[in-house]
């Protein structure tokens, strides 16, 4: 296929099995440059398996996904990966290693093995991992600290500046507050939204928290069984598509007692 960039991400026709088990049922998304896009849902409903897809980590068994109208295939993986930042659930930094280095660990995919190895980064890579580790609120004391010695939330500050460190057009983060509390939650998403913004990079952010979804998306899209069942704006996210996600029984059984149907802010609440 040519190269099309109406489009900075493209599902066509995704389906996806492992074995008997489909996990994806035909789905097709155009997610444009710039757009911070939840992928909304509970446990097993498909999400990162989707947002797995996009660099390559696992292969449709039918349909095929697109970046910037170049389809992501075995051939071309390093070359779509270097465009590509990954922020994790469980942070995935070296423990033992500074801060330093695990912002530097961004740019290996450009860094001869050997200077990587030796840990001689060149001097631009250097500057900008110091620029970063400050844009995202981390001081110059900090730089030099073993990871194992910082918070959560100060861990998962250094994966964003480590995403961000070859100016990727796309960042995937899957599920990066999962393991942070709400005030640190918001922070987090917060500083992902102004940075993506700042550089103009599309975000595909898989989400359990409905709250949140509505609070920092641009769009959310909300996958059930493997499937779409909403695809909007959060204004547009009201009772029914919540139902649409999580069913009526599970809404019940997640209701504080004596609430007999619970409504948004409240079923929020208990499936965060």
């Amino acid at each position: 296929m040519s190269r099309d960039a109406r489009s900075m991400v493209r599902f066509d026709n995704i389906e996806k099995r492992f074995g008997e088990n489909r996990v994806l049922n035909r789905i097709s998304l155009d997610i444009p440059r710039g757009q911070f896009c939840v992928i909304l849902g509970p446990s097993g409903a498909g999400k990162s398996t989707l947002l797995r897809m996009v660099n390559g980590l696992v292969t449709p068994t039918t349909g095929s996904v697109y970046i910037e109208g170049w389809r992501v295939e075995r051939d071309n993986l390093k070359h779509i990966r270097t465009g590509i930042g990954m922020i994790h659930q469980h942070f995935n930094l070296v423990q033992r290693a500074s801060v330093a280095t695990n912002v530097l660990a961004g740019a290996l995919p450009r860094v001869a093995l050997w200077r990587a190895l030796l840990m001689w980064f060149p001097v631009p890579y250097r500057r900008k991992a110091c620029q970063l580790a400050r844009a995202v609120g981390l001081n110059a004391a900090q730089l030099s600290r073993r990871v194992s010695a910082l918070s959560g939330g100060q861990q998962q500050r250094v994966g964003i500046a480590r995403a961000f460190m070859l100016d990727p057009s796309v960042i995937l983060a899957d599920e990066p507050v999962a393991s942070l509390d709400p005030k640190i939650s918001r922070d987090i998403l917060g500083l992902l939204r102004d940075e993506s913004r700042r550089r103009a990079a599309t975000v595909l952010c898989t989400l359990h928290q409905i709250d949140l979804a509505r609070e920092f998306a641009d769009r959310i899209v909300a996958v059930r069984g493997g499937e779409i069942v909403f695809d909007g704006e959060p204004k547009a996210f009201d009772d029914a598509a919540l139902r649409s996600i999580y069913g009526q029984s599970e809404l019940l059984a997640a209701a504080p007692s004596g609430i007999a149907e619970p409504g948004p802010s409240q079923v929020a609440e208990v499936l965060i």
